[in-house]
């Protein structure tokens, strides 16, 4: 029932459709001019550089169509040139206001989607005419919502529209109503407007933007722009044949997605990468102002207060300091020397001034028009000396010799190379991609002079599909292996053999033996070619730069992480190939810390020379000498524990005896001095022993630092 209530407002929405394309140029407009599109750049960094050329007469207005969304980029890099000394005076577009805001500038606010009920209440006052069991007219004095009993003893609410008529206070329930009409004309256009601009918020996916040449006579312009396009791509088709070299086919696949047909239309297809962005330029910014309330103050009536003497003259004398400071402020400032007069400022870039104008006759963009140094003074020299630079980096560039027509919405492949390159077949084997078989594959020899995009490629082989394989960048000249199917033909098996380490050098450097060890591994291949011919294979090796590489002495090739070999495989014979690798690894071991054991395993080295062996030995004479000492000591020091120990014990069988008289009480306390004197007796060996020790250990100390043999 309430969506009914909106008919009489939509009916008047759709007759007053036709009216809504007021600030759209008609197509029949005399000023208008067409300005057909001429050269087209696309970067595959997607976006795309688009140029319009053509002539207009007097006076001119040229109107171009485009997404919504591309409007903001339209908005960044418009440039509209008069080229026959006119001037591109304006830029005109539909605004993007917020609908919401938009939306609030109405009467009746439906941002919210009010309900009939709610848009009733912001009516209040106003005239209707209410269409129910029987015509009511009356004025909305508001609604309300009422509680009843229902069926099941169920309590439901209902809503009623109060009106105000000639007969008194009506109320109407709203499911009652069959249609409700503002009679108050103005109010009513103001909410079919609002209808209209909702219903043509989710329809408006296009603008019209306008460009306004002003100028004398028949004249060329020109506009171009950036606009967000699709990648482009490429892809390639090769037909390898043993007789001849290797034939590629190239592809550009382009696609249209502006919102008018390429007709004849110069296409250049660049790999560079410019930045861009999108800046939101076309919603209208609005920044929020803080609200202030005027201050209020209540009527009061006056008081009288007892001064504080102290706080009196506290503030008599800070107000005396203020006074002061403010008077020496102002001394300070007559005392300044007075500001230049500031330069005049210069005059802005404008559009359609008389003076820095865009499109003045001298020193602006599309000044008088030359025919013969149009190119010279184009907007897009900087991208036109760009593309037309062979290779700048990663920078190339395709130029599309015969025009292009290509519908909106639709799109094209285009042939950008049919060309011979050089090539030979080879197989790749690399054990991590398939541990049997290599792949079939081809040393693919750029031999044009472009810059191959990179891309899929299609190969096909004695006159039938042999697989796809695909190729980074390749520029000119440079050469780029591809393979592009399993190879059954080649078989090849890899062992890996590690062999023990080996002590390679010694020698002692400040005290400190330094011992290099060498660890060798070898890697064998054996290829076993069971075709019909002789077969070129290039076996994958990784490349580890902290293994150096001792056979064979050099790869065939060697790329950041990997070896290659070449190996010529005859049919029916089985070829091998060992690759050898040797690293060197480093020690360094202090003398003093080194056990027995570990020096004479580097004396029995066969690199260790007479003076190192020398050495060596005279630490671990004088490390066995100090061993005996650091024997003798321990032993006086057990000996004194145990000593220790038995004296404990007799100082509890003592404690234990009441008469300190008796016989054995007597053999205790002797035994126990002798045992005092024992003790004492060791106690000075200990001490000499570890003074011997301490000489000892710095002896070898000092020998061992100043040891320096190779």
């Amino acid at each position: 029932m309430r969506r009914r209530l909106f008919t009489h407002f939509l009916a008047a929405a759709v007759a007053l459709a036709p009216l809504t394309n007021g600030n759209l140029r008609a197509a029949d407009d005399k000023d208008s001019s067409s300005l057909p599109l001429k050269r087209i750049v696309l970067f595959n960094s997607g976006v795309g550089f688009f140029e319009h050329g053509g002539e207009v007469t007097g006076d001119a207005t040229v109107d171009l169509k485009f997404k919504v969304d591309d409007v903001n980029d339209l908005l960044k890099s418009l440039v509209p040139q008069d080229l026959g000394g006119g001037q591109a005076s304006t830029v005109t577009y539909g605004s993007k206001d917020p609908i919401t805001k938009t939306l609030k500038t109405f009467a009746i606010d439906l941002t919210e989607e009010p309900t009939i009920a709610e848009l009733l209440n912001q009516v209040r006052g106003e005239e209707v005419a209410v269409e129910a069991a029987k015509p009511i007219q009356g004025r909305i004095l508001g609604t309300e919502k009422r509680k009843r009993a229902a069926a099941d003893d169920k309590i439901v609410e209902e809503e009623f529209l109060n009106l105000v008529t000639e007969d008194g206070l009506k109320s109407v329930p709203l499911a009652s109503l069959q249609s409700i009409r503002l009679l108050n004309e103005d109010l009513d256009a103001e909410l079919q407007q609002a209808l209209l601009l909702l219903a043509g918020d989710r329809s408006n996916d296009k603008k019209n933007v306008s460009l306004r040449f002003t100028g004398q006579g028949k004249r060329p312009v020109r506009v171009s722009y950036i606009q967000e396009a699709p990648v482009w791509k490429t892809s390639y088709r090769l037909v390898l044949d043993d007789e001849k070299q290797p034939l590629l086919q190239g592809w550009a696949i382009v696609e249209n997605t502006t919102e008018e047909d390429w007709r004849d239309v110069q296409l250049t297809l660049v790999s560079g990468r410019p930045i861009s962005f999108v800046m939101n330029l076309y919603d209208p910014l609005y920044v929020p102002r803080p609200m202030v309330e005027p201050e209020l103050f209540a009527s009061l009536r006056p008081q009288r207060y007892g001064q504080d003497m102290a706080g009196a003259e506290r503030e008599f004398a800070e107000a005396g300091k203020k006074l002061q400071e403010k008077q020496s402020e102002m001394l300070a400032r007559k005392a300044m020397p007075k500001a230049a007069a500031a330069p005049a400022p210069t005059a802005g870039l404008t559009f359609g001034g008389a003076s820095g104008a865009f499109g003045n006759a001298r020193g602006g963009i599309g000044g008088a028009y030359d025919a013969q140094n149009d190119k010279a003074r184009s907007l897009a020299n900087g991208i036109q000396s760009s593309a037309e630079a062979s290779n700048l980096g990663e920078l190339f560039q395709y130029e599309i010799d015969a025009p292009v027509k290509l519908p909106r919405q639709q799109s094209a492949m285009l042939p950008i190379v049919a060309e011979t390159v050089k090539g030979e077949k080879v197989s790749i084997f690399n054990a991590a991609v398939h541990p049997k078989h290599p792949l079939n594959g081809l040393r693919l020899t750029n031999s044009t002079k472009l810059h191959l995009m990179q891309g899929p490629i299609t190969v096909f082989d004695d006159g039938s599909y042999a697989g796809d394989a695909q190729i980074e960048d390749l520029p000119a000249g440079s050469e780029r292996l591809i393979s592009y199917a399993v190879d059954l033909d080649t078989e090849v098996v890899q062992r890996v053999e590690g062999k023990p380490n080996q002590i390679v050098a010694l020698k002692i450097v400040r005290g400190v033996l330094q011992v290099t060890n060498k660890t060798e591994r070898e890697t064998s291949f054996t290829v076993k070619n069971s075709g019909r011919k002789e077969a070129k294979v290039l076996l994958e090796y990784p490349l580890d730069p902290s293994w150096k590489l001792t056979a064979p002495e050099k790869p065939a090739e060697k790329t950041r992480d990997r070896y290659r070999f070449a190996v010529a495989a005859p049919v029916g014979k089985p070829v091998e190939l060992k690759v050898a690798e040797e690293q060197l690894n480093y020690m360094s071991l202090g003398l003093t810390n080194i056990d027995d054991g570990s020096l004479l395993v580097y004396l029995r080295s066969k690199v260790i020379s007479d003076e190192v062996r020398k050495a060596v030995e005279e630490v671990r004479s004088r490390n066995a000498a100090l061993q005996e000492l650091r024997t003798k000591h321990a032993n006086v020091e057990q000996q004194i524990r145990v000593i220790g120990e038995e004296q404990s014990r007799i100082r509890q069988n003592m404690s234990s005896l009441r008469d300190p008289n008796s016989e054995l009480h007597q053999r205790y306390v002797k035994k126990f001095g002798e045992q005092e004197d024992a003790i004492e007796k060791l106690r000075i060996e200990s001490l000499e022993l570890q003074q011997q020790i301490d000489a000892k250990t710095k002896e070898l100390a000092d020998f061992v630092a100043g040891l320096n043999v190779s």
